[in-house]
């Protein structure tokens, strides 16, 4: 892991807030659902990406494959093939 440097307080609520700057590095949004994954005494958050989601048009297929780091479905591939 790598450290930002960056130190948040949890409020009264429970809530954390992601630093701007973190949250358009990662393409963080009000609608990117983050999961979230716990080892040892640390807590990772992790975008949540649905088994079978393709990272281009976010339609759920059975048939996404894994190209350079991203799921990308039969649909997009053929799109990116007419380019």
């Amino acid at each position: 892991m790598k450290s930002t440097g960056i130190i948040r307080s949890i409020d009264r609520l429970g809530r954390l807030v992601l630093p701007k700057e973190l949250r358009a590095s990662y393409g963080i949004t009000e609608e990117t659902p983050l999961e979230i994954f716990t080892e040892g005494d640390t807590i990772l958050l992790r975008k949540y990406h649905p088994a079978g989601c393709c990272d281009l048009c976010g339609e759920v297929t059975g048939d996404t494959v894994l190209y350079r780091g991203k799921h990308i479905c039969g649909a997009c591939r053929k799109a990116l093939a007419k380019l």
